[in-house]
This record gives C-alpha cells, sequence and structure tokens, in this order.
C-alpha cells in the first residue's frame, strides 16, 4: 500500500457547510474545540471512532461519507 492509498480525506468542511454550521457551532454539538474540528476538516488529525460517530450522526450522513480513504481504487 502506498502512502496515497495509506491517508484518509474527508468530506467534513462540505458537510458542515450543508447544514449551515460554523466549526464553532459543530464543535459545540460534538463535545470538542474548535481546534479539533478544524485540525479534522485539515486532514492534521484523524478523529476517533466515537467522534466521527458523533460527526456522522449530527451532519446526518454515513462514516463513510465523512471520512475515505485516499485511494478511491476497488484495492482493499
Amino acid at each position: 500500500m502506498t502512502a496515497e492509498q495509506n491517508r484518509i480525506t474527508n468530506t467534513l468542511k462540505v458537510q458542515r457547510a450543508r447544514k449551515d454550521l460554523t466549526q464553532e457551532q459543530l464543535a459545540h454539538l460534538v463535545g470538542v474545540t474548535r481546534k479539533t474540528i478544524n485540525t479534522v476538516e485539515k486532514g492534521k488529525y484523524i478523529p476517533s471512532t466515537y467522534l466521527a460517530l458523533k460527526l456522522s450522526k449530527i451532519l446526518g450522513v454515513s462514516v463513510e461519507d465523512l471520512f475515505q480513504l485516499g485511494s478511491h481504487s476497488n484495492e482493499p
């Protein structure tokens, strides 16, 4: 597996915008700091499973819609 395939990408910023939420508002709803939301959106921090599940529930999308492996190929 290449480094690109190991990278996790996310659509958090897009999904947050669809709900018309600021980083601060989303952070409050899931119980983290705005800085945490910012670093997740920038791909600098990979959230715990617990936080990923909370984010997906608040935003009304699946975890898979929020977070993807860097490669979109059919390889495992």
